[in-house]
């Protein structure tokens, strides 16, 4: 656990400021917004805005990537120019128009350009998230005088990560409630409202932090040690081209000693070794933030039934911040003392150690990816077409035609298929069907398979209706039932109603009518008369057959054409504990180290390159899904992790020349370390402040002087 070193006065302490409840408020709110809009976002970009899921892990990780890019933004402008009040008041009214625009968007009776709409709203709350980021916790900070508060600063921390992660673990669990157990505009389900009810309390979040105006302590800019590290290196770097000749120093950074001064120029020697130990910490990110895409995309093929609850796919995303309250302690107090009797205790040591387990995160899902396969419907090859008759009628059929493996009879309200017949090119079958029972006419007729098509036939008492058939899961996971009616046109109020009661009008004669249900029981009904049942669950594609008549009664068949998820979610465990075991050693022993080898003047620096490390992860899965290696998501899994094991070999390798440095203490004031009741420790790292360090204090999120 990151140590911070607070000065202390023997003063008594003052009294607690009032403005810290308006900005964990504050915080609570935006966390909120950020995490509820981030969890539903892939399903959003391939249901609503029709992205195929390599475009929407594309979108998805650009997204991320930007928001821990413009940190650096928001800090340079905090430090330089505006100050943290100001760039978090600003950057929060952009935020807050970003996530406005991406509620407006999901409603389809505004019909406004959907796709442009959520790219320029997600492009605004990027910039809002990722530029407050870095100044919200350090304004918290700024409200302590030092060092007589040291204590109470201590306090404000830990409630400031019991805020993140409040705010995170309640959007990630209510979010999908929104979006799938509410139904709005018409449609199954309501992203409208998912996406609106974060932005409202991210307009809440704004009202609350100008409600505190008055209360706060505003400290002016007061310049940004990254310009300083780079007006060094510049330095440097001319000095060297100049001087290297005529006056040869030991180290290159040493050119920089006549304008940048002596300790600036130590200082900066040893970030840079430091930050050639970050080199290799992107692929960690990379890995580590497909949670939110592609292991969502997973669970969508799942089945996510327990205890009469059903799951939703992109509520697993709690289960790691969930796991974070727990595994934190078990982490401290167990297991790294029993790491430390076999010799690993060192940081290093347990970053590489971290690493592998994020490896070993996908290779489970990978193993979990290849399950799906073999139970998942084979996709239909290009050259190949699938057929199916449904017969609506009360009586059999046989055909009478070329078309490979029609021998049999199909039954009354019963199915034939033959999938994947080979149709290098458009083929036509004539066919003549006769039944002996003389309550059905004989017809005929003729059988167009086209390559990678489906194509179903729907026997009916006024002839042959053709439909091309889809027998695909949906992108959401839910049922879908395909209702075929053999019935007088008088009979024409039915209605399909699920286990929300959520009716859906049927269309008489269109037969390529498909209705999402929710997992449960969907009723048929003719006007107010019950006419048949069909039991259905996530993933499986059903087509219901019914015959008959009001006067005589009706007859009905349910057939399973695809048959629903069979592996549950909750496989899924196994891969997010290992990656948030991964998290834990990687994320929270990285700061450690940053933080313990740092000299006090470059840790705001540190941690900026810390979150672009973040950033540069997200890019790299942008690559790899744009470059798209493989057909199977199984082998880009394993590619992930295989990439991860080499990038911790040439860690490994950086690491064994480094020496672990000691910094000396302030012998200006006495000392205590406090390590603050972190339950969130990620956003503790990622809500680090890069700016300045001249505010008398530290912590995790916030930087000052020793």
């Amino acid at each position: 656990m990151v140590s911070s070193v607070l000065k202390i006065s023997e003063k008594a302490p003052s009294e607690y400021p009032k403005s810290v409840a308006f900005i964990i408020s504050n915080e609570f709110c935006e966390r909120f917004n950020y995490y509820g809009l981030r969890t539903i976002l892939v399903l959003y970009l391939t249901t609503k805005l029709h992205y195929d899921k390599d475009t929407a892990t594309v979108l998805f990780h650009i997204f991320t990537m930007l928001v821990y890019l413009f940190p650096l933004v928001g800090a340079i402008i905090a430090d330089s120019w505006l100050g943290k009040f100001r760039t978090i008041l600003y950057l929060s009214m952009v935020y807050a128009l970003g996530g406005v625009i991406v509620s407006l968007g999901a409603i389809p009776l505004l019909q406004l350009p959907v796709k442009e709409i959520t790219i320029l709203g997600l492009t605004l709350i990027a910039l809002g998230t990722g530029g407050i980021k870095p100044c919200v916790s350090a304004f918290g900070g700024d409200q302590f005088r030092m060092p007589e508060q040291a204590k109470q600063l201590a306090t404000f921390f830990s409630l400031f990560y019991f805020a993140i992660n409040a705010g995170s673990t309640i959007s990630t669990t209510i979010t999908p409630i929104l979006r799938e157990d509410v139904h709005c505009f018409g449609d199954k389900n309501c992203f409208s409202l998912a996406f609106s009810v974060p932005a409202m309390l991210m307009l809440l979040s704004v009202v609350i932090f100008v409600a505190g105006r008055k209360l706060y302590v505003v400290k002016p800019p007061a310049g940004n040690m990254i310009f300083g590290v780079s007006k060094c290196i510049s330095d440097a770097i001319g000095s060297w081209r100049r001087e290297r000749k005529t006056n040869p120093r030991k180290h290159w950074l040493d050119y920089a000693e006549a304008k940048s001064g002596q300790k600036m120029v130590a200082d900066t020697k040893v970030l840079l070794k430091i930050l050639t130990l970050f080199l290799p910490f992107p692929v960690f990110w990379a890995l580590f933030d497909q949670q939110g895409s592609r292991w969502t995309f997973q669970a969508t093929r799942m089945n996510g039934e327990i205890f009469g609850y059903v799951i939703k796919p992109d509520q697993m995303q709690v289960v790691n911040p969930l796991l974070i309250l727990g595994m934190i302690p078990l982490f401290t107090y167990v297991l790294y003392p029993i790491l430390a009797k076999v010799g690993i205790k060192r940081p290093l040591q347990k970053l590489t150690l971290g690493g592998l387990l994020a490896a070993i995160a996908f290779l489970l899902s990978a193993a979990l990816e290849v399950k799906l396969n073999e139970v998942d419907p084979a996709p239909l090859p290009e050259l190949g077409a699938n057929v199916r008759i449904y017969n609506g009628m009360p009586c059999a059929y046989r055909f009478t035609t070329e078309l490979p493996n029609l021998s049999s009879a199909v039954e009354p309200l019963g199915l034939w298929e033959n999938k994947a017949l080979p149709v290098p090119k458009a083929v036509i079958y004539p066919f003549n069907a006769t039944s002996a029972d003389k309550r059905c006419k004989n017809f005929s007729g003729t059988f167009r398979l086209t390559p990678g098509k489906e194509t179903s036939y729907f026997i009916y008492s006024d002839g042959v209706q053709e439909f091309i058939d889809s027998t695909g899961k949906t992108k959401l996971g839910n049922p879908t039932v395909r209702v075929l009616l053999n019935v007088p046109a008088e009979d024409s109020a039915f209605t399909l109603t699920d286990a929300v009661e959520t009716a859906v009008p049927l269309i008489l004669r269109n037969a390529s009518q498909v209705v999402n249900v929710v997992h449960g029981e969907s009723e048929l009904k003719m006007a107010d008369t019950k006419i048949a049942t069909v039991n259905t669950k996530g993933g499986g594609v059903y087509a219901l057959l019914v015959q008959g008549s009001l006067k005589d009664g009706y007859k009905s068949k349910t057939h399973v054409i695809t048959p629903p998820n069979s592996i549950h979610m909750m496989w899924q465990l196994p891969q997010i504990i290992v990656i948030t075991a991964a998290e834990i050693m990687f994320s929270v022993t990285g700061l450690e180290f940053s933080y313990t080898q740092a000299p006090p003047s470059m840790t705001s620096v540190l941690q900026a390159c810390w979150l672009l490390s973040v950033s540069i992860g997200n890019m790299l899965v942008v690559v790899i899904a744009e470059l798209k290696f493989f057909e199977s998501q199984a082998a880009e899994f394993a590619l992930f992790a295989g990439l991860m094991i080499v990038d911790m070999f040439i860690f490994i390798l950086l690491t064994i020349p480094y020496k672990y440095v000691e910094h000396g203490e302030d012998p200006e004031a006495n000392q205590v370390v406090v390590t603050p009741n972190n339950p969130k420790q990620r956003e503790a790292e990622r809500e680090t402040y890069t700016g300045n360090r001249g505010n008398g204090h530290m912590n995790e999120a916030y930087e000052g002087e020793r």
